[in-house]
């Protein structure tokens, strides 16, 4: 009687156990942990095949999020934002694009944006189906950037760059290149954030 009663114990335990594992998942592929910030607990759906993308999987890095499109004068920033991405990217940064016709300048399939993106101007970093980025219908993540900010895009290649605890989200119109000086000042100073505090736990 008390083997039965340890062994139905142990067995409720495990199937507790699964199961509180089975909600800390998204995309069943990856990890939610708690210090995945507000702003990224999303799951969205990548440009080039459409799978299932948790935003969580970026938590820890700086997080530079853009809207883009394909036929606005701001389009060749996609060569800067690559550029910015490849430098700083082992350093923590992540780019992530958001390509949108809120602006009647991406009129493209999701199929196409990506032969455009990657043909063009080589770019590597994360980019993710067209969307809407304002208004009523806006995805979750640019909602929840708008109101952190006060502030929701403008125009195309309106920038937010979100520090890696989510709390610190500064925003920057499409005028200022990735490459600006005030902007490059504020990617190096979240990602010197974190070396600093690691400097001083040690």
């Amino acid at each position: 009687m008390l083997q039965r009663f340890v062994f139905f114990g142990l067995a409720l335990v495990m199937a507790v156990t699964a199961a509180h594992g089975a909600t800390e998942t998204v995309n069943n592929a990856t990890p939610v942990s708690g210090a995945c910030p507000r702003v990224l607990q999303h799951t969205v759906l990548r440009l080039q095949d459409e799978k299932p993308q948790a935003l969580c999987q970026y938590a820890g890095q700086v997080v530079v999020v853009v809207n883009t499109a394909s036929f606005c004068g701001f389009t060749p920033q996609y060569k800067g934002l690559e550029a910015l991405y490849s430098k700083y990217k082992d350093r923590g940064l992540v780019v992530l694009g958001f390509p949108s016709n809120d602006f009647s300048q991406e009129p493209d399939s999701n199929a196409k944006i990506a032969d455009f993106c990657e043909n063009t101007f080589g770019v590597k970093f994360p980019m993710f189906v067209k969307t809407t980025v304002r208004g009523p219908d806006a995805l979750p993540l640019f909602k929840q950037l708008a109101e952190q900010t006060g502030t929701t895009p403008k125009w195309n290649f309106y920038k937010y760059i979100i520090s890696r605890d989510g709390k610190d989200i500064k925003s920057f119109g499409s005028v200022t290149g990735p490459q600006d000086k005030a902007f490059v000042q504020e990617v190096e100073k979240q990602i010197e954030k974190h070396w600093a505090a690691k400097g001083t736990a040690q």
